[in-house]
């Protein structure tokens, strides 16, 4: 049996911010070189001041090449834990496919079909990647849309938006969602510095 090798896969600020998950890791990223997933920036995020972060979302992603890294795990459990402690979430909120058990774990079957045959197409023994929830609706009691996700934007105070134009500009080149497209073409925030 071939060493197992487990990819890491990200389309946030995992991307430039490997955090903790830096030790567990090889190589370079491999930026539009993982599986197309339905991403939208849909989650507002305490950890990122409240910004919209960038989440799989099937209601309003559009499906965007996501990017790996190799991890220097050989055990998909050990991989979990290691994303787990860079994202701060328990262990039930990242997603995992393993290729040589044919097992995998995640909210959508959709999602695991599509990695795992992104997995067997790249030689990979499985991969992990974070699977939080997208929560817009919930937090604003609004359905997500451009004009309220612009709504939302402009309620932000100083450090939050810095954050959310930050994170928003700094997401892979590869992550063209529909907000994002809109937000391009946006004037207010196309003004926005966010050094």
């Amino acid at each position: 049996m071939a060493e197992p090798r487990i990819a890491v896969i990200g389309w946030g600020s995992l991307i430039w911010d490997l955090d903790n998950l830096t030790p567990h890791v090889t190589g370079a990223w491999g930026i539009g070189s993982g599986p197309a997933l339905p991403l939208e920036f849909t989650r507002i995020s305490p950890k990122r001041k409240m910004a919209l972060t960038v989440v799989i979302d099937r209601a309003h992603g559009a499906d965007c090449p996501t990017s790996h890294i190799t991890s220097t795990r050989r055990e998909i459990e050990a991989a979990v834990a290691d994303l787990a402690a860079r994202e701060r979430v328990p262990a039930h909120r990242i997603g995992w496919v393993d290729t040589q058990r044919d097992d995998g774990f995640g909210p959508d079957p959709v999602t695991l079909a599509e990695v795992g045959l992104w997995c067997r197409d790249n030689g990979m023994s499985g991969a992990v990647w974070t699977e939080l929830p997208a929560n817009f609706t919930e937090v604003t009691r609004q359905p997500f849309g451009f004009d309220n996700a612009l709504s939302y934007l402009k309620t932000l105070d100083e450090a939050s938006l810095v954050e959310a134009k930050r994170y928003i500009e700094e997401a892979p080149r590869t992550t063209v969602t529909p907000l994002r497209s809109a937000l391009s073409q946006d004037p207010w925030w196309l003004s926005l510095a966010y050094d």
